[in-house]
């Protein structure tokens, strides 16, 4: 399987200006509220609003197993793009397109493993199929916060 195919993006566009959307896509304090997965927990130290080299912790939920993780920011253009990633090296990321007169923006949200340690056990432990309705819902959630009404 090739780098290009170990990513997978799904978009959407929301009617936010994209300032909007990155505001609370960069704030750690936030991901709970629009983690599509159910995984986030919240916020444990770190950077309160997200920038290249920030590091930040979050308390974490698989199934009934809690743990935490450090993910650092590696990716990251103002109100653009941001991506993180922890000790796996696989990357979370959200770019930011304004579309039109820039009251909406397409959000496109991407699981990206071609950089992660252990690729194959990413695919073995079928996470990119499993992370396609969390993105959706991720997305979903991110409209229903920002978007006015």
């Amino acid at each position: 399987m090739s780098n290009v195919e170990r990513v997978l993006s799904i978009s959407r566009d929301i009617a936010a200006p994209a300032a909007t959307i990155f505001s609370l896509i960069a704030n750690p304090a936030r991901h709970g509220e629009f983690d599509g997965s159910g995984m986030v927990q919240e916020v444990r130290g770190g950077a309160s609003q997200l920038t290249l080299g920030a590091k930040f912790g979050m308390d974490m939920k698989m199934g009934l197993l809690p743990y935490r993780i450090t993910n650092t920011v590696v990716e990251f253009e103002e109100d653009r793009l941001i991506a993180w990633e922890h000790f796996g090296k696989h990357r979370w990321r959200y770019q930011l397109e304004p579309l039109g007169d820039g009251s909406s923006t397409k959000v496109t949200e991407s699981f990206d493993w071609s950089t992660s340690k252990s690729p194959k056990m990413i695919e073995l432990m079928k996470y990119p199929k499993k992370h396609r309705p969390n993105i959706e819902r991720t997305l979903e959630k991110i409209a229903e916060i920002v978007e006015p009404g």
